[in-house]
């Protein structure tokens, strides 16, 4: 997995890029097609904004996140990320299986017996 983490207005220290590379891993746990992440890092007054972009095989994602403490931004936006790999893992994998055979059988229970 390849990760861009860029700042706007704010210098990325280590710390900071060492918390989004580690908060990332928690995606990988879910999906493992994931090739580039891109993060930005930005500041304007008050508002502390992370944004990331997710490109996996078949799909991309993107996600923001607002806080007053940068860490909790970044918290935030993975919450996000997250969720959205959930689902379209889900979606991806799922195709009602079962489902049939369930509907088939209740079909023949209401069915008048003749």
């Amino acid at each position: 997995m390849q990760v861009n983490v860029t700042g706007q207005h704010l210098e990325i220290t280590d710390s900071l890029h060492d918390y989004v590379i580690t908060k990332l891993a928690r995606l990988e746990r879910h999906i493992d097609t994931v090739t580039n992440v891109h993060v930005i890092l930005s500041v304007e007054k008050q508002r502390q904004k992370a944004e990331a972009t997710v490109h996996i095989n078949g799909a991309n994602f993107f996600a923001d996140a607002e806080a007053e403490n940068m860490y909790a931004a970044i918290d935030a936006l993975i919450d996000k990320l997250d969720r959205q790999v959930k689902k379209h893992k889900e979606k991806r994998s799922d195709h009602h299986r079962g489902s049939s055979s369930a509907l088939q059988a209740s079909l023949q229970e209401e069915a008048p017996q003749e």
